[in-house]
């Protein structure tokens, strides 16, 4: 199946008075329709800058310096603003963090969802509202009638995000970029999220890049995985291959890291030490300094290898 969204190589810097942040630093992944790919790491690993790039939101100081965004074949990276703007929302969109990042806190939902239709297609208001009420009952809003006529502050956090994954699914999309939408949520709603976005993609065929910190959501949500660290992806592969048998000591860290891995009454795991600053980063791997397996090799910058059948790793002492 060919990707519908292959990202090759991406450079992404912010050149900054104390010197240059290599936010994303030669990230390559590939998506195809209806299929999800999670972006995993720690926060600073770029992994939301490599999000925004995708889709052109990078604001200065930063900039895309290399590399290539490949949607449908076409190189988004050398588009203009406008064609850019035109794309965005349309056929590749976004759902944030925070949902009041998508929605306007003095409009109506109705209003809202329906500008956003209207500002790319053409049709009367009242198909529009039909169109909007109709995607609020695929993301699972009870009532969805009612809720159109709400504001975004008669909502809960749980409808407020359904709110903004119904408008990023408005024009069915070819691909969706999700910035860890459902951290701020409570279990129970989050995994009602979840369902309902594994379905849409299954249905729909939208490819969905979602970024989070959590491993146990990529789990149950994923098909692919690569995790990131310094800005660079040091692991890809099916999702369960990477969370079976990890082979960076980085992933393995983060998986040992999670309490229930833990046996009762011993001492929670953790990773030594912290994540350095992109404007100091160590010789060689980024990762060696926190590293129980590094040695001199590692104080050369490691290349990406494929040990394993569809999996690879960018480590010179993986876990074999």
């Amino acid at each position: 199946m060919a990707a519908v969204l292959q990202v090759d190589a991406l450079r992404t810097h912010f050149h900054t008075r104390e010197g240059v942040v290599k936010a994303v630093d030669g990230v390559s992944f590939e998506v195809g329709a209806g299929r999800i790919l999670g972006l995993v790491g720690e926060s600073g690993s770029g992994k939301s800058v490599t999000g925004f790039s995708i889709i052109g939101l990078v604001d200065p100081p930063g900039r895309i310096v290399g590399g290539r965004i490949l949607f449908k074949g076409e190189d988004l990276a050398g588009w203009d603003k406008e064609r850019m703007r035109a794309l965005r929302g349309s056929r590749i969109a976004m759902i944030f963090q925070d949902p009041m990042m998508t929605l306007n806190p003095v409009l109506r939902i109705d209003t809202q969802m329906i500008e956003a239709l209207l500002a790319h297609e053409r049709m009367d208001k009242r198909t529009a509202r039909e169109r909007a009420r109709d995607a609020l009952g695929m993301v699972g809003m009870p009532s969805p009638e009612e809720r159109l006529r709400a504001y975004p502050h008669q909502l809960s956090g749980g409808m407020r995000q359904r709110v903004a994954i119904a408008i990023a699914m408005l024009h069915r999309p070819d691909v969706i970029i999700a910035d860890e939408p459902t951290t701020a949520l409570d279990v129970t709603i989050q995994a009602q999220i979840l369902f309902e976005v594994q379905r849409l993609c299954r249905d729909s065929g939208t490819a969905l890049v979602w970024i989070t910190h959590d491993l146990a959501v990529i789990a149950g949500l994923a098909d692919e995985v690569c995790v990131m660290y310094a800005g660079k992806v040091v692991e890809q592969g099916s999702v369960d291959a990477v969370l079976d048998a990890p082979l960076h000591p980085y992933t393995r860290g983060l998986l040992e890291s999670v309490p229930r891995r833990n046996q009762r009454g011993k001492r929670l795991r953790q990773i030594a030490g912290m994540t350095p600053s992109l404007l100091d980063l160590p010789a060689g791997c980024a990762f060696r300094t926190r590293c129980t397996r590094a040695d001199a090799e590692c104080e050369v910058t490691p290349a990406t290898t494929a040990p394993l059948p569809e999996r690879s790793v960018r480590c010179f002492h993986p876990y074999l």
